[in-house]
């Protein structure tokens, strides 16, 4: 079978067998409530949307974009391994289902609207991506085609947004009065800016009111723009290029995948689409086709996607490790790498006053800065949508290990510098940043266990004592609570050191003091 033919074939259904509820009986009183079943019902109705995103992944596998690595394993059983060459390469042979990250990433950003980096050398199947995704969000490839902006060092904010009418700029009295014919793409639901870190600084300052507020603003006009899936790309990690990003933009980006080499087995691949004149994009089947209606139906069941108290734990524990510095301030809230970059200081100059701590256990170290608010939720964001492509009600261990990397690949900014670098094996950590950021949450995970928190989590307990509410408390009861703080704390300061969770458990602690000893003055003063 030929691959232009082979092409339109989608997936048969199941892709992904798994257990699901089982078609509801007959009721009169449902019938009565919901109304009758719809006449036509498409078949992604019948499966499920997540189902139908399914499909297109393995029809993007299978004959769209030649990529053959399963960096995103997962397993049912433990898998086979085998140690290969002098310096003991691992090749892991996942035992489940496990997936492409130049593929699903992109994907997930789609129905996540999502902001999505590739990064690779030039000829790797970047630009070529994200246009699949275009087509799939339902735009025909000219259409997308003609959107895209190439980013080049001449590039004005007017190239990029839109010129005003030049009637408007010649009769104009007020600003008001000016007209802007905008860009097209600026009302797209999927928008491509290729080779982002070639457009100038000020230009970029612009693309990012977009990217961050979606709107765009030109002579006091403001167009407002859709949700959108963002796609970008640039040749290299480090964000260089003819123009180095600006730090806001790049903080922007929700998630970065690697667009990796080429494997020469698969050449005869490339001669075959020589041949046939073959061009996925142009071939993508209707069935895996999205409209705007289900991409929003998509997000709106990813955000139900449950997040399990025993997942959240283990989130916060290994997001607690990295912002915390105990050298960089006197107030418990300033002991922050915050604070010393605030101030243009470098960390290096207090390293001196932080020795003594375990490497391994303190995972701050081999960062130069905590998490943000908008990675921890794009985290989470993105833990949902992965388990909601995998058919899942809740995110799973698994999923949010899988995703963390990505989305903190250009987030956790990494201190070479750290003695955990120095040691046997772990050089190489330097530069593959996916594999140092699960091994930070494996280790963070293996502390979590070493302490026993998913049984034995006082803080923990603390805190659902204080969501219960504090309306109806006695006087009593209430100064018996803020005891029960304060022993806690008398219990954490008998530890020697102090590691970025246990900062973040006295910071809880002294905000649980300051609520209950507000209350308390409160009944106080009216008896």
């Amino acid at each position: 079978m030929n691959q232009i033919f082979s092409a339109k074939k989608v997936s048969q259904s199941p892709t992904l067998p798994i257990k699901k509820e089982g078609k509801k009986k007959f009721d009169i009183e449902s019938l009565v409530e919901e109304g009758p079943l719809p006449v036509h019902v498409s078949e992604a109705s019948e499966l499920g949307l997540d189902e139908k995103l399914r499909k297109a992944y393995f029809w993007l596998t299978n004959y769209a974009i030649i990529t053959p690595f399963y960096d995103i394993e997962y397993n049912k059983k433990p898998p086979a391994q085998f140690i290969i060459g002098d310096l003991k390469s691992k090749l892991v042979l996942p035992s489940n289902q496990s997936y492409s990250s130049f593929i699903l990433l992109p994907l997930l950003t789609l129905v996540v609207r999502g902001k999505c980096l590739f990064v690779g050398g030039p000829g790797r199947g970047k630009t070529a991506s994200a246009i699949l995704m275009g087509v799939l969000a339902g735009y025909t490839l000219a259409e997308i085609k003609r959107a895209i902006q190439h980013g080049q060092p001449q590039m004005t904010i007017t190239d990029l947004l839109g010129n005003p009418l030049p009637s408007d700029l010649m009769n104009a009295k007020s600003m008001d009065e000016i007209k802007i014919s905008w860009r097209k793409w600026l009302g797209m639901r999927v928008k491509i800016i290729d080779e982002y870190n070639r457009i100038p600084t000020r230009t970029q300052s612009a693309l990012l009111t977009i990217l961050g507020d979606n709107y765009a603003e030109l002579y006091d006009q403001v167009f407002e723009c859709p949700d959108a899936a963002w796609y970008l790309t640039a040749n290299d990690d480090a964000g260089g290029g003819t123009y180095q990003v600006i730090e806001a933009l790049k903080d922007r980006i929700d998630i970065v995948v690697k667009a990796l080499h080429f494997n020469t087995r698969f050449i005869k691949d490339l001669i075959q689409r020589v041949e046939e004149n073959f061009k996925p994009e142009a071939m993508v089947p209707k069935e895996i086709i999205f409209t705007e209606a289900e991409i929003a139906k998509m997000n709106e069941d990813i955000r139900s996607v449950t997040f399990s108290e025993p997942i959240r734990r283990r989130m916060e524990f290994f997001a607690s490790q990295f912002e915390f510095f105990e050298s960089g301030g006197e107030q418990i809230e300033y002991k922050t790498k915050d604070t010393v970059k605030l101030s243009a200081v470098d960390l290096s100059v207090f390293a001196t006053s932080e020795q003594g701590k375990d490497k391994k256990k303190d995972l701050g170290s081999q960062t130069k800065n905590g998490l943000s608010v908008r990675a921890i939720f794009t985290c989470i964001n993105y833990a949902k949508a992965l388990s909601y492509f995998r058919g899942l009600d809740s995110v799973t261990l698994e999923d949010l290990s899988q995703i963390l990397p990505f989305v903190l690949h250009d987030k956790l900014v990494q201190n070479s510098d750290s003695p955990f670098f120095e040691d046997a094996g772990n050089a190489v950590y330097r530069s593959d940043r996916v594999s140092w950021i699960r091994k930070l949450f494996e280790f963070s995970c293996a502390e979590y266990d070493r302490l026993g928190l998913d049984k034995n989590d006082s803080i923990a307990k603390l805190s659902h004592l204080f969501e219960e509410g504090l309306e109806g408390l006695t006087l009593a009861q209430t100064k018996e609570r803020i005891v029960s703080v304060e022993r806690e704390i008398e219990t954490i300061s008998k530890q020697r050191k102090i590691y970025g969770h246990v900062f973040d458990d006295l910071l809880k602690l002294k905000y649980l003091h300051q609520r209950y000893s507000n209350y308390e003055r409160w009944l106080e003063e009216n008896g």
